[in-house]
């Protein structure tokens, strides 16, 4: 196979989106928002949030001196709200352990509430620009069709090997890095590759004549009518209040199927995003008082 690495570097300083978190100045802090915003959610609806986010909290220590009702209406429309509080708590053990610092080792990052491997091996590349292998769904996408010539591969834990072989020495790891992971996401999709726009002159799927997936493909979830929907009017409703409201405000919000809507609020108390105060209404995370 030809050495890719050249290909797709000179395609990334072509093509690379605009990002707001890929900037100069951004600092291991704020990439790290983005990382736990990204987190099944499209850029589109990432870059504004994240803007106004890191202007309003742009340290650990600034998120976590914010009330975790703050933090939950600031996340708006992003969905699973449980993210927004795991980074709440991030943001504390980081401003009180670490000194207000992001750790820049893989295996300290583990340790920090909500930080999964893929977020910590992310950061230490992006942030840090360490040469560690990044894999999401883009990335093991592309190294499925362009090295072992399958349309797509379930999640393995040769994964990680097999990046790290791709990737060059010195300083262009990172940009590699951030180029495989552009490549999946813009040109070598899921659905619809655009295989004529592919800046590599190697592709082992295309050699073998495109071949049909293998695995079963995964249906995607459907979001109309799910708890997840219902989690999000009511908290939509909380966040709409800036002091606690009653069970019949909540009501309102899902007519539909009120044992759905009980199951949905139920879970938001139990995830810690809903608080019920002494006289029954219920108040976001920390209002409840």
């Amino acid at each position: 196979m030809t050495d890719i690495v050249p290909q797709l570097l000179d395609w990334y300083r072509r093509e690379q989106r605009d990002l707001a978190w890929r900037r100069p100045g951004v600092s291991p802090w704020q990439i790290l928002v983005s990382e736990f915003m990204l987190q099944q959610t499209p850029v589109a609806r990432v870059e504004p949030i994240w803007l106004a986010w890191i202007e309003r909290w742009p340290s650990p220590s600034a998120t976590a001196a914010a009330g975790a009702a703050d933090v939950l209406r600031a996340w708006g429309k992003l969905g699973y709200p449980r993210r927004a509080k795991r980074l709440h708590e991030c943001a504390t053990v980081i401003a009180t352990e670490h000194g207000d610092a992001v750790p820049s080792d893989v295996e300290t990052l583990l340790t920090l509430p909500g930080v999964g491997a893929y977020t910590a091996r992310a950061v230490a590349c992006f942030a840090y620009r360490q040469r560690v292998p990044v894999v999401d769904t883009n990335v093991r996408r592309v190294v499925a069709r362009v090295v072992h010539g399958r349309a797509d591969s379930p999640a393995s834990v040769r994964d990680l090997d097999d990046v790290a072989a791709l990737l060059p020495d010195g300083p262009d790891a990172p940009v590699f890095s951030v180029a495989l992971m552009e490549l999946g996401a813009t040109v070598c999709t899921a659905r619809t590759p655009r295989c004529g726009l592919c800046p590599l002159s190697d592709c082992a799927w295309r050699s073998n004549g495109f071949p049909a997936a293998t695995e079963t493909v995964r249906r995607v979830q459907r979001y109309a009518g799910t708890d997840r929907q219902v989690r999000g009017r009511l908290m939509d409703v909380l966040r709409g209040n800036n002091s606690p409201v009653s069970r019949a405000q909540l009501d309102v919000a899902w007519l539909t199927d009120t044992a759905q809507r009980d199951r949905a609020l139920d879970s938001l108390l139990v995830d810690g995003l809903v608080e019920q105060t002494a006289d029954g209404r219920f108040a976001l995370a920390g209002e409840g008082d």
